[in-house]
């Protein structure tokens, strides 16, 4: 750690910081950390635990549609140095959380995921087919189950892929986009100022892939950490899809899909970071996720997945009291 930072302190000064300056900003749940710093935001990312390519990939990439992915202004992808532009701290949640009429703010968030839309992802973007979502949902099985007292076994593992595939596979002949994935109010900044729709700051998008336009929208209205009334929701979708070419009926169906899979996702990770990582303060947003997925189990087009969850996840082990058997956190 002390060999990482005189590291750290010696890139700084390249770039003619002082690193007493550098002040530690609040993580999140990845392994990068983040200092603030006079010359711009400092991404600190081990290359044994993260890859800053991607990051830069996209952001330049984000950038070139006019958005505002911060400009990275000096790196070091070797060592895991990125020197990003500073967006501010008026992330949405915080603007959210005085009381700010949340409508304005998600139709600017929607805007982006439009202008997003209507460009082909760029060629190098690995898809976001059935292959990595159905193994996302394995999170579920590999992390909540057996916290609540149930071992998935073979058979519970292949009637659960079957029933993701049977509902997934129907939505993923939809034109590919870039998919930011975590499109949520912790990773929007609002840039007052700057015309639409580059007054939407986006971080925490290294992770993308080419997958369906739902799926971010899912992830933007459909958010544990700020759920929205079901009114606000069908405006917002009817905005999107105001802008865009895609078919209404299809696309609701998509997107009721890949939120009941992002759901089912969160609760196999916040049970991890509660577990593994030691970050109990996640399993709070359990009860909401559970609400959202099970909202969301109620379309038809979620038969074989609501059926699976009947069977083998009965109602009390999707409550928070599930979690207080031994051993659990």
């Amino acid at each position: 750690m002390a060999e990482r930072r005189a590291r750290l302190d010696t890139f700084l000064k390249r770039q003619g910081i002082d690193p007493d300056a550098a002040v530690l900003l609040a993580g999140d749940a990845s392994n990068r950390r983040y200092f603030r710093t006079p010359g711009g935001v400092l991404m600190d990312a081990p290359p044994d635990l993260e890859d800053v390519r991607p990051f830069v990939r996209v952001a330049r990439h984000l950038r070139d549609l006019g958005l505002s992915a911060p400009e990275i202004l000096a790196a070091d992808v070797d060592d895991g140095w990125l020197l990003l532009e500073d967006l501010g701290d008026d992330l949405f949640s915080r603007i959210l959380a005085t009381g700010a009429a949340p409508e304005p703010l998600y139709e600017m968030a929607v805007d982006v995921l439009v202008t997003i839309t209507q460009h082909p992802p760029p060629p190098w973007l690995d898809p976001y087919d059935l292959g990595p979502l159905l193994a996302e949902t394995d999170l579920f099985l590999d992390w909540y189950l057996p916290t609540v007292g149930v071992e998935p076994d073979q058979e519970r593992r292949d009637t659960w892929h079957d029933a993701w595939a049977a509902v997934l596979t129907p939505q993923l002949d939809a034109s590919p986009v870039l998919v930011l994935r975590d499109c949520h109010v912790d990773n929007l900044l609002w840039l007052r100022g700057r015309p639409s729709p580059a007054n939407v700051g986006l971080i925490d998008f290294q992770d993308a892939l080419a997958g369906h336009p739902a799926y971010d929208l899912a992830s933007l209205l459909d958010d544990v950490r700020n759920p929205l009334p079901p009114g606000l929701v069908a405006r917002l979708m009817e905005r999107f899809l105001a802008a865009t070419s895609l078919e209404p009926s299809a696309f609701c169906a998509a997107f009721a899909a890949l939120s009941a899979q992002r759901s089912s996702k969160i609760l196999g990770i916040f049970t991890r970071l509660a577990r593994r990582d030691q970050k109990p303060r996640y399993l709070s947003w359990l009860p909401a996720t559970w609400r959202l997925l099970e909202h969301r189990l109620k379309n038809d087009g979620l038969l074989a997945v609501r059926e699976w969850f009947d069977r083998h996840v009965p109602a009390p082990l999707r409550q928070p009291d599930a979690f207080n058997g031994p051993g659990n956190p």
